[in-house]
């Protein structure tokens, strides 16, 4: 019984037995579950704290870089300062090639408060950036400024170095710089900008917003073809006579467009020198009195007018008195002067009796139809305005009819012959390409049969007056030098001249203009001392229509055909005798 009572008891033991493991494996999991809510709660405080430390950070740095200068202000340098700058349109010539483009580039500025130690700092970076003042630098470092420039436009070798160096407090900004692939060469029409990309100058100025809001090129009506000959030849010819500089020019006589323009001396865009005389742009800015070339205008003048006649002459036997002033030849053949014989001859005196026949009301009415007495439309800002006579006197009348007492810029000239010889119309000077097929922009300043009495008298003078070393064999050239004494003071410097040529061609039907100017060039051996615009500007011209020929697809002829003949001789009536200007 008692094995039995054992057995069932032990029977009956194991049933009552098994709820103590489920309750202690309760005990167990509540035990894990409290220690797992604490590690939730003690991971959600660290995190919290992390938060808290992370958003201090971050407040004070944002109070470093944004609200340490105070208000407004700092907040707007702050936006300055890190804002990237919107693309700058490209600059391109006629043809496509690139004049102007954007490059983005790193600028390096610094926060003064978080640099922490301005003169190792200032070690470093002169030693990387060579370029940059020691002492400036030191000085910004330990500023109390939060925001400061260190070097604008960093290279990419530069950048990287920089950066090598790992210094506390310097910070890097996207920026964009202008690049000008032909550096020099176009630099007074193309112009530079600041280093905030602002145009500063040329057409970078006057068309600022344009390139600023348009990702469409600019495109010019220079051509660099051109362009690299007007330079070239230009720069030798300064070298040569040792002149102070020069101005060069090539124009569609049918269009307006400026086809190349080059002021001697130049600069380069990528760092614009402070130097007045290499900024200044002779051809648009500068005004001169041009001499002798202004007797495309007096003759045309003349024969507009319906009083003279190309038979007709005037009386160049002796000088002509103006109150103190003489006026006489250079060259003087004291003698009657047909109007063609004026013309070739330049003679000073035969243009004042032109003029003086004509009257002033009509000289002044011409020269403002001309454009020669307000500013020219051309788009640059460096454009000056010509010195116009007032009153307009008889003296004046006088001086203006051989190129003196009215100064005007050398764009103005080149504009105004364009009408002459292109069949009496003129059209505004422009720097940008016209779409062909447009109009063009034209007002008629002479008659088509004046236009063509001018292109003879001005075949006539390089065939046989001052310009024959204009001459291009195959290009029938036709054109007027230039040689006047520059101002000084109240008088006249005789030995600061001012050299010139403007001329056509093909002559007979001209598509383009040349203009060639030395300021004050010295002669020497080779042209028996002398330096007037027949001995220096006029070959200058020829050798560069000689090579621009080829370059703008323009065969070569016989300049004695009968046709060239009959389009450029000059016939004298009513005398019946013939000049011939082949």
């Amino acid at each position: 019984m008692t094995d039995i009572h054992a057995s069932r008891h032990w029977h009956t033991d194991r049933p009552e037995a098994a709820p103590a493991p489920r309750a202690a494996e309760r005990r167990a999991g509540s035990r894990a579950a409290q220690a797992l809510d604490q590690a939730r709660s003690r991971l959600m405080v660290t995190v919290a704290v992390f938060a808290l430390a992370f958003g201090a950070v971050g407040v004070k740095l944002v109070d470093a870089t944004v609200m340490s200068q105070g208000g407004d202000t700092g907040l707007a340098q702050a936006a300055s300062a890190h804002a990237i700058p919107a693309s700058r349109a490209d600059i391109v010539d006629r043809n496509g090639v690139l004049l102007a483009s954007s490059l983005a580039t790193a600028s390096l500025h610094a926060d003064p408060k978080l640099v922490i130690n301005p003169l190792e700092a200032t070690q470093k970076l002169t030693s990387v950036l060579t370029d940059l003042d020691y002492q400036d630098t030191l000085a910004k470092l330990k500023s109390d400024k939060r925001f400061v420039w260190i070097r604008r436009n960093l290279s990419p070798r530069e950048h990287y170095e920089v950066n090598r160096l790992g210094i506390p407090g310097l910070y890097f900004q996207r920026e964009e710089r202008r690049v000008y692939p032909n550096a020099n060469l176009t630099a007074h029409v193309v112009g530079f900008t600041g280093v905030d990309n602002n145009g500063l100058m040329g057409i970078e100025q006057s068309f600022d917003s344009r390139l600023r809001s348009s990702s469409e090129p600019v495109q010019l009506s220079l051509d660099v073809r051109l362009q690299h000959l007007v330079k070239r030849e230009l720069q030798n010819a300064v070298d040569e006579f040792q002149a102070l500089g020069g101005a060069g020019m090539i124009m569609d006589v049918k269009t307006g467009e400026v086809l190349a323009m080059v002021s001697l001396p130049d600069f380069d865009p990528h760092s614009p020198t402070s130097d007045e005389n290499a900024r200044f742009n002779r051809n648009t800015l500068g005004v001169y009195e041009m001499g002798s070339t202004f007797k495309i205008f007096n003759s045309a003048l003349a024969l507009e007018s319906g009083k003279i006649r190309m038979g007709d002459s005037f009386d160049a036997t002796k000088s002509v008195r103006v109150g103190r002033f003489t006026i006489s030849d250079y060259h003087g053949k004291n003698r009657w002067l047909t109007v063609p014989e004026v013309f070739m001859y330049s003679s000073n005196i035969g243009s004042v009796r032109m003029a003086m026949e004509v009257g002033t009301p009509a000289q002044r009415a011409l020269m403002d139809k001309l454009g020669l007495l307000k500013r020219s439309p051309i788009e640059i800002p460096e454009v000056g305005a010509p010195m116009v006579p007032n009153p307009w006197r008889e003296a004046s009348t006088m001086t203006i009819s051989f190129g003196h007492g009215l100064s005007v810029s050398p764009i103005q000239m080149a504009s105004a012959t364009a009408a002459s010889v292109n069949g009496g119309l003129l059209h505004p000077p422009t720097l940008l390409r016209r779409n062909p097929g447009d109009p063009v922009p034209a007002e008629r300043v002479i008659s088509p049969q004046t236009s063509d009495q001018i292109r003879r008298l001005m075949r006539l003078v390089v065939t046989q007056g001052t310009a024959t070393g204009a001459a291009a064999p195959g290009y029938v050239v036709g054109g007027k030098t230039g040689t006047a004494e520059k101002t000084s003071g109240r008088g006249y410097a005789k030995k600061a001249l001012l050299s010139s040529f403007i001329g056509a061609f093909p002559i007979q039907d001209p598509r383009y203009l040349v203009m060639a100017m030395v300021d004050e060039p010295k002669g020497n051996k080779r042209t028996y001392g002398y330096a007037t615009g027949g001995w220096v500007a006029a070959p200058l011209a020829g050798r560069i229509i000689q090579q621009m020929g080829p370059l703008m697809g323009i065969s070569p002829i016989d300049e004695t055909r009968p046709d060239i003949r009959t389009a450029t001789e000059i016939h004298l009536n009513p005398r019946g005798s013939t000049l011939a200007s082949y």
